[in-house]
């Protein structure tokens, strides 16, 4: 009865693709309908908004709330729950029969951000994602070149977030997968896998984003038990706080390995200062309050200069927003500007998901409504509109810069990684 078509839609008996993302291909997904030849767009496009066993529209909350299944693929609460039977002990894949507990699903971040962003009247892939074949083909603007693309789906699962050592150039991904950090080598081979998904003290039940010290630790906000963990380049854990957060999410850390940490749900801003190297928690003390579900945080390695991403709501549908924010290293105000503000003077609504700093000081966005990355400027000149990537991303949600100033994007509509230099 879950498997039932919608329309004159009917699954194959060969095992599906990948499951559903931010960029979702015709022609793949034509491939698990029928077989008496090809179907037509309209019905071979096969939405990444909604459930593929009940062909239902995800949603924010209860039997439609997207879900992340240990072998990757994504269905439906109430679906989990359907085929986990009564007692809800096992769920076996529609897709790939593998089984898995209950307590071993997770929420989709990526399809529930995407939600929140589009709004209830969003209705298909196309009006979702735009002309995304159109954004792959087209190249770089000038000055900027695509180097070099890591993951992709099976390797990362759902990224959330990535960072980059500012001594070694590793960087560092958080994702859904069964280790939920991927450490990888500034030429893109994986160094080291670790993280395990579990409820031991320093297993990791549900990254949101990554930052790596001066000194050499990834450290990792866990939203899963409302923690933050950090880990030596080997995996090892060396400290996890838990300080009564809400909702701990947005990570950076200073030249003095000290870590900004947003808390989304509590809309404050925190500043934890540890010996990483023994594991000993020194001070983890609240700098700024009554901030309106606080997520991106980026420091500035020179001024102290800290841009915040708040994510606002408003009644009415599609009204959801976002407002960056600078503040001084003192903590005060020094400039903010919302997205009416930003539609005086931009050309289209942004809606910012991570924030970083270039070398030269310049506010970096990541914007998921144009599939693009935006320079704001220098916080005393801000805001300027500089699109620095307008091409070839899907769902952007991660950003950081490396030693040798290369660009990082996390794309979490594809699972990947995207590396970018001057041209």
């Amino acid at each position: 009865a879950l498997l039932r078509p919608r329309g004159s839609r009917h699954c194959a008996s060969s095992p599906a693709e990948g499951a559903p993302s931010a960029s979702v291909r015709l022609a793949s997904a034509a491939s698990c309908f029928g077989t008496t030849g090809m179907a037509s767009e309209d019905e071979a496009e096969l939405s990444l908004l909604e459930c593929r066993v009940c062909f239902e529209r995800y949603g924010p909350g209860g039997q439609r709330r997207p879900r992340n299944l240990p072998c990757g693929h994504v269905l439906c609460q109430g679906c989990v729950w359907a085929l986990g039977g009564p007692e809800g002990r096992r769920v076996e894949c529609p897709f790939c029969r593998r089984a898995c507990g209950s307590s071993e699903t997770s929420d989709c971040l990526p399809l529930l951000q995407l939600l929140e962003v589009l709004g209830p009247e969003c209705t298909s892939v196309s009006w979702a994602l735009g002309r995304s074949a159109e954004r792959e083909a087209g190249p770089a603007p000038a000055g900027l070149g695509l180097r070099l693309t890591l993951g992709g789906w099976g390797s990362l699962v759902n990224p959330t977030g990535v960072a980059a050592c500012p001594k070694s150039g590793r960087l560092a991904v958080a994702h859904d997968g069964k280790k939920r950090i991927h450490v990888f080598s500034p030429s893109g081979s994986c160094l080291q896998r670790f993280g395990e998904r579990g409820d031991a003290g320093n297993d990791i039940k549900y990254p949101l984003d990554v930052t790596i010290t001066s000194d050499g630790h990834v450290v990792v906000t866990d939203g899963g038990d409302r923690s933050v963990k950090a880990f030596d380049f080997e995996g090892r854990g060396v400290l996890a706080v838990q300080e009564g957060f809400s909702l701990p999410w947005g990570l950076d850390a200073t030249l003095e390995s000290e870590v900004l940490l947003t808390d989304s749900e509590a809309g404050a801003l925190y500043r934890l200062t540890a010996d990483f190297k023994t594991g000993k928690l020194k001070k983890c003390q609240m700098i700024q309050s009554r901030l309106i579900s606080p997520r991106g945080v980026a420091v500035s390695h020179t001024s102290g200069t800290v841009v915040v991403i708040e994510h606002l709501k408003a009644p009415g549908l599609n009204n959801n927003s976002t407002r960056v924010k600078i503040l001084s290293a003192e903590m005060d105000l020094i400039g903010q500007m919302d997205n009416f503000g930003l539609s005086l003077v931009f050309p289209s609504k942004i809606y910012a998901t991570a924030v970083a700093f270039d070398k030269e000081d310049r506010v970096i966005v990541t914007d998921v409504c144009s599939q693009a990355v935006i320079c704001l400027g220098k916080p005393e000149e801000f805001p300027i509109f500089n699109p620095l990537i307008s091409h070839g991303l899907s769902y952007p949600m991660g950003l950081t810069y490396m030693a040798n100033n290369s660009l990082v994007v996390l794309d979490s509509g594809d699972h990947s990684i995207k590396i970018y230099n001057s041209t």
